[in-house]
């Protein structure tokens, strides 16, 4: 394959091949992976084979130039990786012969010219895969996200406040369940996709939320990748849910550009300014929205898209209808009780029964034991237990929980700004 450009003027060409392999990394690591996986169902074997692909690469690319074509070279790599992988002595012992997995890896099942962006099913494929009936519900998400959407487990640990050591241990048992009960890479007929796609819309819905402290005003390329899956999703199978996602990953999406101000400092969502929101992303949410109520029925995703509808309508009316975005997290929160949907509660509650209503609702979920250890690790907690105890004139404790979120931080515009919020109750402090 050819190089496609020189290296950037000022960059070393072992810095142009790290930077492509990065962008590759993050943009295409699942596709990839996705297509490896399908041909013999070890997830883990084409994880190896991807990672020494990626390696080669690093090694490779500086002197030979990016290919014109980085994702076909990785994914041409890996493939001549896990064929040598099922040809070794080591797994032909090792391993019992399985003749038709096995042909499908080592002989030419596979094509030699390979077109990554023709494999976009194999990732919905690999999706689906996650989650099978015989993968443990509770990991089928964090699986997808892992996976087929490149996120680390530690990233996800944090999204779902829980111990990066605990998620991985159960990721690694997941993908051997996997491979040892040869679930195929296929999409399910209808009668079978209910069951998973709640799953499914899971991991889109956290795909977005985990991006979103880390961009800016610009969407990222998970972000772009969320509300694309989400606008497959709602053509694959319409329903109240799937519009549901797809309207609120369109309507969240839509204040992106109000997200950052122009010396890059965080604004709150209550001091956005909504000149800034983009028009066109609401308009396609609010059709998600009208086509999800349309199909009947009431789920989390739908409910989620309409608070967001309701934060939106700030930019018409110039006023946020808190009594009737109380209503909408009090069923939203009866419906899907998440540690996400009771701190949004509680900060919702804080506009229309004041600060105290609201801490009394984050204490009361602090001390539940069966969630309890997952709210110490919730960053969004602590966050807003700092602004309720700001409010209520108590800055010792204010400082104590921003510390606590900042702790919990990785966004650095965030951290920024809970670090002033810090500041400003802690006087002289100074945790930098």
């Amino acid at each position: 394959m050819e190089p496609t450009t020189d290296p950037l003027p000022g960059s070393s060409p072992t810095a142009t091949a790290r930077a492509a392999a990065a962008e590759e990394a993050r943009d295409s690591y699942g596709r990839l992976l996705a297509y490896l996986a399908s041909s013999t169902g070890d997830i883990a074997a084409a994880e190896d084979a991807l990672a020494d692909a990626f390696e080669r690469a690093l090694t490779r690319w500086p002197e030979d130039g990016v290919p014109s074509s980085p994702q076909g070279w990785l994914l041409t790599v890996a493939r001549n990786r896990l064929r040598d992988h099922w040809k070794s002595a080591a797994a032909r012992t090792g391993v019992p012969l399985e003749t038709d997995r096995h042909a499908r890896a080592t002989a030419d099942g596979l094509p030699d010219e390979v077109d990554p962006d023709a494999v976009g099913d194999r990732r919905l494929e690999l999706m689906l895969v996650c989650a099978h009936p015989a993968i443990d519900p509770a990991v089928r998400t964090p699986l997808m996200l892992n996976t087929v959407l490149g996120f680390t487990a530690a990233q996800v640990a944090v999204a779902f406040a829980l111990p990066p050591a605990t998620l991985a241990a159960r990721l690694v048992r997941a993908k051997r369940r996997i491979k040892e009960t040869r679930i195929p890479f296929v999409v399910p007929d209808r009668s079978a996709l209910p069951e998973r796609m709640g799953h499914l819309l899971e991991a889109v819905y956290g795909c977005y939320v985990i991006d979103w402290p880390i961009g800016g005003p610009e969407p990222t390329a998970m972000a772009a990748e969320a509300r694309h899956l989400a606008e497959i999703l709602a053509d694959l199978a319409p329903d109240h849910e799937t519009h549901g996602l797809a309207a609120l990953i369109n309507l969240a999406a839509a204040r992106g550009p109000a997200r950052l101000d122009d010396q890059g400092r965080f604004v709150p969502l209550s001091e956005q300014d909504t000149t800034r929101w983009d028009r066109d992303l609401i308009a396609r949410g609010h059709r998600h929205l009208r086509a999800a109520q349309a199909a009947g029925g009431v789920g989390r995703f739908s409910l989620e898209a309409a608070a967001q509808a309701l934060h939106c309508d700030r930019a018409r009316t110039g006023a946020t209808d808190w009594a009737a975005l109380l209503g909408v997290h009090r069923a939203l929160h009866r419906l899907a009780p998440t540690l996400g949907s009771a701190v949004a509660l509680a900060t919702v509650t804080a506009e229309t029964d004041g600060p105290a209503a609201a801490l009394s609702m984050l204490d009361e979920l602090a001390e539940r034991p069966d969630v309890g250890a997952q709210v110490a690790r919730f960053q969004p907690a602590w966050a807003a237990r700092g602004h309720l105890m700001d409010q209520l004139g108590r800055p010792a404790e204010a400082a104590s929980a921003y510390e606590k979120a900042i702790s919990l931080t990785t966004a650095p515009a965030e951290r920024a700004h809970l670090v002033s919020r810090l500041a400003r109750c802690a006087g002289s402090r100074d945790i930098r």
